[in-house]
């Protein structure tokens, strides 16, 4: 069974539990991904993107959502909240050269904090290594401090240097 087959898993923590499933993110996502963006605080936006944001034009809803999973792969992390069930974290890497991705995470405010990003992160790094991915890379604003410590607890060999008003994060898989 292909990892985009699996069913969904069910992530719990010690301090309270979420219960979320993940996938893999397909076309039709493209109203949830949309709805979730637009409940992010401005802060955490900005915190992804490197600047305010307040909504995605319909190009870059398309780039986000229509994934090859060769080149650009990317999950959902979806909960059920009250009569719906709602993306509340993706994760994606895309590949910038064989053997090197760029990777990026967000997580729904709410709900950071609690081991998301985290599983999210396993979750990718299992499948760059399947696909011959080496090293995962990433810039993180030196404020994002809750990304960069997901990146220190993957256990996987790090490197940054950090620039004015960047952390460039370089995560070896072998």
């Amino acid at each position: 069974m292909s990892w985009q087959k699996q069913p969904g898993i069910r992530w719990s923590r010690c301090c309270g539990t979420v219960a979320a499933s993940k996938s893999a993110l397909r076309p039709e996502d493209r109203g949830g991904f949309a709805e979730a963006a637009g409940r992010s605080s401005p802060e955490s936006l900005r915190r992804r993107f490197f600047a305010p944001r307040s909504s995605f034009t319909e190009q870059e809803i398309t780039f986000f959502v229509d994934v090859d999973f060769v080149n650009h792969v990317a999950l959902v992390a979806v909960a059920d909240e009250g009569e719906h069930a709602a993306i509340i974290g993706s994760g994606r890497y895309i590949l910038l050269e064989p053997g090197q991705a760029e990777v990026a995470l967000t997580v729904a405010d709410q709900y950071q904090g609690q081991g998301l990003g985290g599983q999210l992160m396993r979750h990718l790094t299992t499948i760059a290594r399947q696909s011959g991915i080496r090293e995962l890379i990433a810039e993180v604003l030196p404020e994002n401090a809750p990304m960069l410590t997901v990146f220190e607890k993957t256990g996987l060999r790090l490197s940054t240097k950090r620039e004015r008003g960047v952390v460039h994060v370089t995560l070896h898989l072998s």
